[in-house]
């Protein structure tokens, strides 16, 4: 057996040398606050997208079970149930408000009353004759054609933002406040030091389905607040702002 020691060699000092910088370098990277963060105000259609995907749903399980108007089962019958229940809850989310948990939770239990109540009366209608008639008779259909035009319009809706919030957004750099608008690209500044930033999430299911909030910047010398609604993954985008102005004084407002 031999007791020669493994030999090291020459270069690897300047190797780990190298990683080490490698390294130092990555950490400054990532620690470094970006040169510029957008902020874009979106439509509440966005917060739609669960109906969306259901209609295209529907409309492929529909369009594969070779249903057609004359002759359906209740394979259509139980999608065209499920894309009334999903677009239903779709509209409350935009509609109404829920700033708390506790409405949160009281959404819920109205729900799974009105669901309980449908399977109930729809597996045993003779508890109660007159209710269980009026479930017997509700057999609501729609063919494949109407659930995709269903997905085809909101699609192109969403085509149509992401065109719209191109011609109007906000861009922060670490001196200056940008508001991009208009087709011709009219642009707008304000100072950027002392900005003051307030989040607002206001809305429990709309930060569910997309992290959204409300941003309220208050620029220096400016009467008037900025008020930003629905912006994206608001979490992340308050935390690269913190980042990039340092002092920037971010006050949380949370209604729950």
């Amino acid at each position: 057996m031999s007791n020669e020691e493994p030999q090291i060699p020459p270069d690897a000092p300047a190797v780990a040398a190298a990683m080490e910088e490698s390294s130092q370098a990555h950490s400054h990277r990532a620690s470094s606050p970006p040169g510029s963060i957008y902020l874009i105000s979106y439509p509440k259609i966005v917060f739609l997208y669960p109906t969306f995907f259901m209609a295209l749903l529907a409309g492929l399980i529909i369009y594969f079970s070779g249903e057609v108007d004359v002759a359906h089962s209740r394979t259509g019958e139980v999608a065209t149930l499920m894309f009334l229940g999903v677009l239903t809850l779709n509209l409350c989310v935009v509609t109404f408000d829920f700033p708390r948990t506790t409405s949160l939770t009281l959404f819920f239990f109205v729900a799974m009353l009105i669901m309980g109540a449908f399977l109930t009366f729809t597996y045993r209608p003779d508890l109660l004759p007159v209710v269980g008639d009026v479930f017997k008779h509700l057999k609501p259909w729609a063919n494949y054609q109407f659930f995709f035009l269903i997905s085809t319009i909101l699609f192109l809706f969403y085509v149509a933002v992401l065109v719209a919030v191109r011609y109007d957004y906000w861009e922060v750099r670490p001196n200056e406040l940008l508001h991009h608008h208009g087709f011709l690209s009219d642009l707008k500044r304000y100072p950027a030091p002392n900005l003051r930033i307030d989040k607002e999430i206001n809305d429990v299911f709309e930060y569910m389905l997309l992290r959204s909030g409300r941003l309220i910047l208050h620029a220096r010398h400016e009467t008037r607040a900025i008020v930003l609604d629905n912006v994206l993954f608001i979490n992340h985008k308050e935390q690269l702002l913190t980042k990039m102005l340092g002092a920037l004084q971010v006050s949380v407002r949370d209604d729950g």
